[in-house]
Protein backbone atom coordinates (compact mmCIF):
# COMPACT_ATOMS: atom_id res chain seq x y z
CA UNK A 1 0.00 0.00 0.00
CA UNK A 2 1.43 3.46 -0.88
CA UNK A 3 2.21 5.22 1.96
CA UNK A 4 0.76 9.16 1.96
CA UNK A 5 2.06 12.36 4.51
CA UNK A 6 -0.71 14.73 5.69
CA UNK A 7 0.35 18.37 6.25
CA UNK A 8 -1.72 21.35 8.67
CA UNK A 9 -0.63 24.83 9.06
CA UNK A 10 -2.38 26.13 11.83
CA UNK A 11 -3.36 29.12 14.20
CA UNK A 12 -6.09 28.73 16.83
CA UNK A 13 -8.17 25.79 15.17
CA UNK A 14 -9.57 24.74 18.27
CA UNK A 15 -12.95 24.69 16.16
CA UNK A 16 -11.89 23.01 13.26
CA UNK A 17 -9.05 20.77 13.67
CA UNK A 18 -10.84 17.70 15.33
CA UNK A 19 -13.08 17.22 12.90
CA UNK A 20 -9.96 17.25 9.80
CA UNK A 21 -8.24 15.38 11.65
CA UNK A 22 -10.32 12.72 12.25
CA UNK A 23 -11.58 12.18 8.37
CA UNK A 24 -7.90 11.63 8.18
CA UNK A 25 -7.88 8.41 9.97
CA UNK A 26 -7.28 5.38 7.41
CA UNK A 27 -6.09 7.83 4.97
CA UNK A 28 -2.63 9.26 6.74
CA UNK A 29 -0.11 7.30 7.50
CA UNK A 30 1.89 10.04 9.45
CA UNK A 31 -0.06 13.76 10.19
CA UNK A 32 1.90 17.21 10.71
CA UNK A 33 0.66 19.77 11.82
CA UNK A 34 3.03 23.05 12.14
CA UNK A 35 1.46 25.31 14.30
CA UNK A 36 1.90 29.21 14.48
CA UNK A 37 2.07 29.04 18.25
CA UNK A 38 -2.14 28.94 18.98
CA UNK A 39 -3.23 30.43 22.31
CA UNK A 40 -6.49 28.44 22.40
CA UNK A 41 -6.45 24.62 22.47
CA UNK A 42 -5.61 23.54 19.14
CA UNK A 43 -1.75 22.31 20.27
CA UNK A 44 -3.72 20.08 22.79
CA UNK A 45 -6.44 18.93 20.22
CA UNK A 46 -3.43 17.57 18.11
CA UNK A 47 -1.16 16.26 20.83
CA UNK A 48 -4.35 13.95 22.22
CA UNK A 49 -4.74 12.80 18.41
CA UNK A 50 -1.24 11.40 17.74
CA UNK A 51 0.27 13.80 14.99
CA UNK A 52 3.46 15.01 14.61
CA UNK A 53 3.23 18.60 16.30
CA UNK A 54 5.47 21.16 15.30
CA UNK A 55 5.53 25.09 16.36
CA UNK A 56 6.99 27.92 14.02
CA UNK A 57 6.77 31.38 13.65
CA UNK A 58 4.59 32.36 10.73
CA UNK A 59 6.64 32.99 7.68
CA UNK A 60 3.33 33.17 5.14
CA UNK A 61 1.03 30.38 3.45
CA UNK A 62 3.34 29.06 1.09
CA UNK A 63 6.28 29.11 3.05
CA UNK A 64 5.04 27.16 6.06
CA UNK A 65 3.30 24.60 3.89
CA UNK A 66 6.50 23.77 2.55
CA UNK A 67 8.51 24.25 5.48
CA UNK A 68 5.72 21.55 6.74
CA UNK A 69 6.24 19.36 3.58
CA UNK A 70 9.95 19.39 4.29
CA UNK A 71 9.30 17.13 7.52
CA UNK A 72 7.25 14.48 5.75
CA UNK A 73 9.03 11.30 5.52
CA UNK A 74 6.31 9.72 2.93
CA UNK A 75 6.79 10.56 -1.28
CA UNK A 76 3.52 11.57 -1.51
CA UNK A 77 2.08 14.53 0.51
CA UNK A 78 -1.63 15.05 1.53
CA UNK A 79 -2.23 18.70 2.01
CA UNK A 80 -5.53 19.96 3.66
CA UNK A 81 -6.40 23.19 5.65
CA UNK A 82 -7.52 22.98 9.21
CA UNK A 83 -10.67 23.90 8.20
CA UNK A 84 -11.37 21.77 5.73
CA UNK A 85 -12.35 17.84 5.85
CA UNK A 86 -12.34 14.51 3.39
CA UNK A 87 -15.97 13.76 1.96
CA UNK A 88 -16.79 10.27 2.19
CA UNK A 89 -16.43 9.83 -1.39
CA UNK A 90 -12.92 11.87 -1.36
CA UNK A 91 -11.43 9.35 1.23
CA UNK A 92 -12.56 6.30 -1.43
CA UNK A 93 -10.98 8.04 -4.02
CA UNK A 94 -8.05 8.43 -2.04
CA UNK A 95 -8.21 4.15 -0.49
CA UNK A 96 -8.19 3.85 -4.58
CA UNK A 97 -4.63 5.58 -4.65
CA UNK A 98 -3.23 4.38 -2.10
CA UNK A 99 -3.84 0.84 -3.16
CA UNK A 100 -3.07 1.31 -6.94
CA UNK A 101 -0.05 -0.62 -8.26
CA UNK A 102 2.32 0.49 -10.89
CA UNK A 103 2.97 4.05 -11.74
CA UNK A 104 0.45 6.85 -10.53
CA UNK A 105 0.33 10.91 -11.84
CA UNK A 106 3.02 12.87 -9.83
CA UNK A 107 -0.06 15.41 -8.58
CA UNK A 108 -3.99 15.30 -7.88
CA UNK A 109 -6.69 18.02 -7.75
CA UNK A 110 -9.61 18.24 -5.92
CA UNK A 111 -12.85 20.00 -5.74
CA UNK A 112 -13.62 22.07 -2.84
CA UNK A 113 -16.58 22.68 -1.70
CA UNK A 114 -17.10 25.87 0.49
CA UNK A 115 -19.92 26.57 3.50
CA UNK A 116 -20.95 30.02 4.53
CA UNK A 117 -22.38 30.05 7.85
CA UNK A 118 -23.29 26.28 7.13
CA UNK A 119 -24.88 26.58 3.68
CA UNK A 120 -23.05 24.64 1.15
CA UNK A 121 -22.35 27.18 -1.78
CA UNK A 122 -21.46 26.61 -5.62
CA UNK A 123 -22.23 29.89 -7.41
CA UNK A 124 -20.09 33.21 -6.38
CA UNK A 125 -16.78 31.21 -8.43
CA UNK A 126 -16.84 29.37 -5.15
CA UNK A 127 -17.37 25.72 -6.83
CA UNK A 128 -15.66 23.72 -7.90
CA UNK A 129 -12.24 25.73 -6.46
CA UNK A 130 -10.45 22.75 -7.89
CA UNK A 131 -6.94 22.59 -6.45
CA UNK A 132 -3.69 20.31 -6.32
CA UNK A 133 -3.51 18.58 -2.84
CA UNK A 134 -1.92 15.10 -3.25
CA UNK A 135 1.54 15.50 -5.06
CA UNK A 136 4.71 13.96 -4.99
CA UNK A 137 6.87 15.96 -3.40
CA UNK A 138 10.11 15.64 -5.34
CA UNK A 139 7.74 16.80 -8.28
CA UNK A 140 5.67 19.50 -7.30
CA UNK A 141 6.00 22.53 -4.04
CA UNK A 142 3.70 25.60 -2.86
CA UNK A 143 4.32 28.10 -4.80
CA UNK A 144 2.68 32.08 -5.79
CA UNK A 145 2.00 34.30 -3.54
CA UNK A 146 2.42 33.63 0.24
CA UNK A 147 -1.43 34.41 0.43
CA UNK A 148 -2.86 32.75 -2.83
CA UNK A 149 -0.67 30.20 -2.48
CA UNK A 150 -1.03 26.97 -5.03
CA UNK A 151 0.84 23.71 -5.63
CA UNK A 152 3.46 24.33 -8.75
CA UNK A 153 4.42 20.78 -10.31
CA UNK A 154 7.18 20.33 -12.27
CA UNK A 155 7.70 20.52 -15.99
CA UNK A 156 6.77 17.07 -17.65
CA UNK A 157 4.77 16.06 -14.12
CA UNK A 158 1.66 14.01 -14.62
CA UNK A 159 -1.72 15.04 -12.87
CA UNK A 160 -5.32 13.45 -12.12
CA UNK A 161 -8.03 14.39 -10.35
CA UNK A 162 -9.46 12.63 -7.52
CA UNK A 163 -13.37 12.16 -7.12
CA UNK A 164 -15.24 13.62 -4.50
CA UNK A 165 -14.94 16.73 -2.62
CA UNK A 166 -12.94 18.66 -0.09
CA UNK A 167 -15.04 20.29 2.32
CA UNK A 168 -14.35 23.93 3.57
CA UNK A 169 -15.79 25.52 5.73
CA UNK A 170 -15.21 29.12 5.22
CA UNK A 171 -16.75 31.08 7.45
CA UNK A 172 -19.50 30.59 10.14
CA UNK A 173 -19.93 34.40 10.35
CA UNK A 174 -19.65 37.55 9.11
CA UNK A 175 -17.45 38.54 11.53
CA UNK A 176 -14.73 36.14 10.57
CA UNK A 177 -14.93 36.65 7.12
CA UNK A 178 -14.67 40.61 7.64
CA UNK A 179 -11.62 39.48 9.75
CA UNK A 180 -10.16 37.27 6.83
CA UNK A 181 -11.01 40.14 4.37
CA UNK A 182 -8.83 42.52 5.75
CA UNK A 183 -5.88 40.49 6.94
CA UNK A 184 -5.96 38.50 3.22
CA UNK A 185 -5.89 41.93 1.68
CA UNK A 186 -2.72 43.23 3.88
CA UNK A 187 -0.89 40.24 2.93
CA UNK A 188 -1.89 40.52 -0.95
CA UNK A 189 -0.82 43.82 -1.05
CA UNK A 190 2.35 43.52 0.83
CA UNK A 191 2.84 40.84 -2.16
CA UNK A 192 1.92 42.18 -4.88
CA UNK A 193 3.86 45.66 -3.62
CA UNK A 194 6.82 43.44 -3.48
CA UNK A 195 6.66 42.33 -7.32
CA UNK A 196 6.42 45.86 -8.41
CA UNK A 197 2.20 45.81 -8.58
CA UNK A 198 0.75 49.80 -8.77
CA UNK A 199 -2.62 50.44 -6.83
CA UNK A 200 -4.83 53.58 -6.56
CA UNK A 201 -8.31 54.59 -5.96
CA UNK A 202 -9.53 54.10 -9.75
CA UNK A 203 -7.95 50.66 -9.47
CA UNK A 204 -9.39 49.79 -6.73
CA UNK A 205 -12.70 50.94 -8.07
CA UNK A 206 -12.18 49.24 -11.18
CA UNK A 207 -11.71 45.60 -10.21
CA UNK A 208 -14.05 46.13 -7.32
CA UNK A 209 -16.90 46.57 -9.66
CA UNK A 210 -15.95 43.55 -11.59
CA UNK A 211 -15.25 41.25 -8.96
CA UNK A 212 -19.07 41.70 -7.68
CA UNK A 213 -20.53 41.35 -11.13
CA UNK A 214 -18.28 38.45 -12.04
CA UNK A 215 -18.98 36.77 -9.05
CA UNK A 216 -22.97 37.92 -8.97
CA UNK A 217 -24.06 37.26 -12.01
CA UNK A 218 -21.53 35.97 -13.76
CA UNK A 219 -20.68 32.83 -11.44
CA UNK A 220 -23.91 32.99 -10.58
CA UNK A 221 -23.77 34.32 -6.88
CA UNK A 222 -27.45 35.96 -7.32
CA UNK A 223 -28.74 31.61 -6.81
CA UNK A 224 -27.36 31.57 -3.87
CA UNK A 225 -30.17 33.88 -1.75
CA UNK A 226 -28.85 36.19 1.28
CA UNK A 227 -25.35 34.48 1.57
CA UNK A 228 -24.83 34.57 -2.19
CA UNK A 229 -24.99 38.16 -2.06
CA UNK A 230 -23.05 38.81 1.25
CA UNK A 231 -20.06 36.80 -0.22
CA UNK A 232 -19.74 38.51 -3.75
CA UNK A 233 -19.95 41.95 -2.05
CA UNK A 234 -17.34 40.93 0.62
CA UNK A 235 -15.18 39.12 -1.98
CA UNK A 236 -15.24 42.98 -4.24
CA UNK A 237 -14.92 45.00 -0.50
CA UNK A 238 -11.59 42.61 -0.52
CA UNK A 239 -9.78 43.59 -3.80
CA UNK A 240 -11.01 47.13 -3.15
CA UNK A 241 -8.93 46.98 -0.04
CA UNK A 242 -6.35 45.37 -1.54
CA UNK A 243 -5.63 47.80 -4.23
CA UNK A 244 -5.82 51.10 -1.60
CA UNK A 245 -3.44 49.32 0.56
CA UNK A 246 -1.00 48.48 -2.64
CA UNK A 247 -1.28 52.46 -3.22
CA UNK A 248 -0.94 53.74 0.29
CA UNK A 249 2.73 50.93 0.97
CA UNK A 250 3.97 52.32 -2.77
CA UNK A 251 3.67 56.23 -1.17
CA UNK A 252 5.63 54.66 2.21
CA UNK A 253 8.08 53.26 0.41
CA UNK A 254 8.24 56.28 -1.80
CA UNK A 255 8.54 58.85 1.35
CA UNK A 256 11.09 56.35 2.90
CA UNK A 257 13.04 55.76 -0.31
CA UNK A 258 12.99 59.81 -0.31
CA UNK A 259 13.88 60.81 2.88
CA UNK A 260 16.75 58.10 2.87
CA UNK A 261 18.08 59.53 -0.20
CA UNK A 262 17.80 63.33 1.24
CA UNK A 263 19.89 62.28 4.50
CA UNK A 264 22.88 60.90 2.55
CA UNK A 265 23.10 64.42 0.78
CA UNK A 266 22.71 66.04 3.97
CA UNK A 267 26.02 64.17 5.04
Amino acid sequence: MRAVSATIITLNEEVYIGRCLKSLEGIADEIIVVDSFSTDRTAEICRSMGVRFYQREFPGYRDQKNYASSLATHEYILSVDADEELSEELRQSLIEFKNMEGEVADGYSVNRLNAYRGQWIKGCGWYPDRKVRLYNRNRGRWGGYNVHEVVVMERGATTARLRGDLLHRVYDSLEEFAEKVNLYSTLSSMEYQKHGRKGGLAKALFHMVWCFFRSYIVRGGFLEGPNGYIICKMLSYGVFLKYIKLRDLNRRCRKEAIAEQQGRQAE
